[in-house]
């Protein structure tokens, strides 16, 4: 099966968890075990935001600030990189052409970001289209999706399933900003209603909620 992993920032870097990088590591490495191909997509959660903030107070300008992000979360990715070894990529694949060839040669991927104008969660839609991955899991700082925002509304009701053109109609924003800390980001939701690549959101702080949902579990909320 090939597999998207996509690493909320907000989960393992919101703050800096190194216990919780180190379960991620070895969950990768045993879905690779277990047969499967896998493309990770980690974000750069609270420390991207931080410098978008020091960005902004600098006066840069919206690409800039997004280019800021975009190498935070790349760092993220090196990290990764570094502790798998000979099982991973080389470089951190930065553009998508990269990223296939990698997967291609028997390697676990792991990105981060790749273009302003969109965050890690539309760079694991993108990827996930180019390589015709089966499934696209979202490690995600809330237990899946919800009918509005849980941390504002008490009434939120968390959803078991949604239709990916339902997708808009549930969130709060539907463009994209530096920043911008969303369950799925706007340009994420438009890829996956253009491929209609299954996705899954979940807990991200137990990986075995992600290994759960290769494993055909019910976890999370199913998108598709």
């Amino acid at each position: 099966m090939r597999v998207v992993v996509r690493i909320g920032g907000s989960v393992v870097g919101s703050p800096l968890n190194s216990e919780l990088i180190g379960k991620y590591i070895d969950l990768l490495k045993e879905l690779k075990h277990n047969g499967n191909e896998i493309v990770a997509v980690v974000g750069g959660g609270s420390l991207a935001r931080d410098f978008i903030r020091v960005a902004t107070d600098l006066g840069l300008e919206e690409t800039r600030r997004d280019w800021v992000a975009i190498h935070v979360s790349r760092l993220f990715a090196q990290l990764f990189l570094l502790q798998l070894g000979e099982v991973g990529c080389k470089t951190v694949p930065v553009s998508l052409d990269a990223a296939e060839a990698c997967l291609l040669d028997g390697k676990i991927v792991v990105m981060g970001g790749l273009y302003p104008g969109m965050t890690t969660d539309a760079v694991a839609a993108l990827i996930g289209e180019r390589i015709h991955a089966d499934l696209l899991i979202k490690g995600s700082n809330v237990d899946g999706v919800y009918t509005k925002d849980p941390k504002k509304y008490s009434d939120a009701e968390k959803l078991d399933k949604i239709k990916f053109d339902d997708l808009g109609k549930i969130f709060e924003m539907n463009i994209h900003k530096a920043g911008i800390n969303q369950i799925i980001d706007p340009e994420a939701v438009k890829i996956l209603q253009r491929c209609r690549l299954r996705t899954l959101v979940v807990n991200g702080y137990e990986t075995k909620n992600l290994l759960a949902a290769v494993d055909g579990g019910r976890v999370g909320t199913l998108i598709e």
